[in-house]
């Protein structure tokens, strides 16, 4: 709804134009509450009146449950506020940029604005903590989680072609290096970033996503181009990286369009935790208050007449 007003559980207000139809039915086509004409035999229900024992029905008691219904649906939808303290789990979510620094990116046009586009993502992250790792042959921890943006861009800017030594392309162990940190660093819910031309993508690399996302993670990835490369050179591989943005259960981008990817580590750090199940420590939840009110229309159900 707005970035400190949320709701837990917005599927619950399907229910209310359910209700609106019962209450329409109810109000133009059902008898009072209490139809006992339909239930009573005629020549019986005539005798009780002619006795003066039966007493007109209302339809007060339809409204009275419609408005319990409708109080019960917006409680269990969850409107929130946010905790003003939330920002004290910010160490239970960190941002993780794993950058490719292999020979078809390195040595190609693009190195700069992949260096800006990883400052960009770390400024992006806000208050959460961001660690750089860099990889080709082999990967590296080029910065631990860190909130110090300042040292994060010295060591970005000074990343090349000739950072990592290791020859050749490896994602799955620089995921494999991102899985093992949010590990040590006891994170509960983080995200990975995969900033590549998609060289190097095989069976391992998917593995490593798919247990990213099974510790509760997210992997996102941004597809990096360059129109000058070689005809004899690799092509990008577009597909495989959006397909591990998929499996991830992260956004997919490029260098030239990478605001999907920025969106989604731009959440606020509470929406992030919701999202990883840990709503209760992010977001105060007044459904329960919504819900107890429902009880007053009730109670006036079971009101006696003079």
């Amino acid at each position: 709804m707005t970035e400190a007003v949320t709701l837990l559980r917005p599927w619950w207000l399907l229910a209310l134009p359910l209700l609106g139809l019962l209450a329409w039915r109810a109000a133009h086509r059902s008898a009072p509450l209490g139809d006992w004409v339909r239930a009573v035999e005629p020549h019986l229900m005539a005798a009780l009146a002619a006795r003066g024992a039966v007493r007109p029905g209302r339809r007060g008691g339809q409204v009275l449950l419609v408005l319990a219904g409708a109080l019960l649906a917006l409680g269990l939808a969850g409107p929130a506020l946010e905790r003003r303290d939330v920002a004290g789990f910010r160490n239970l979510d960190a941002t993780i940029l794993c950058l490719d620094l292999s020979r078809s990116v390195a040595e190609g046009g693009r190195l700069g604005e992949m260096r800006v586009l990883a400052q960009t993502l770390a400024e992006a992250a806000g208050t959460r903590s961001v660690a750089l790792v860099a990889y080709a042959g082999d990967a590296y921890l080029a910065a631990t989680p860190t909130t110090d943006r300042d040292s994060l861009g010295t060591i970005l800017f000074a990343l090349d072609g000739a950072t990592v030594p290791d020859r050749g392309s490896h994602p799955a162990r620089a995921l494999a290096l991102a899985r093992r940190t949010l590990a040590e660093g006891a994170v509960v819910t983080g995200d990975v970033v995969l900033v590549s031309d998609g060289g190097g993508l095989d069976e391992a690399a998917t593995r490593e996503v798919a247990a990213l996302a099974a510790d509760g993670h997210r992997l996102h990835t941004v597809l990096v181009t360059d129109p000058a490369l070689p005809p004899e050179a690799p092509r990008p591989d577009g597909a495989g990286m959006a397909r591990l943005a998929t499996l991830g259960g992260g956004s997919a981008g490029s260098l030239d369009a990478p605001a999907p990817v920025l969106a989604a580590i731009s959440e606020t750090l509470a929406r992030h935790l919701a999202e990883g199940g840990y709503a209760v420590l992010a977001w105060r939840d007044l459904g329960r208050w919504l819900a107890g009110l429902a009880l007053l229309p009730v109670l006036l159900l079971f009101r006696r007449s003079a």
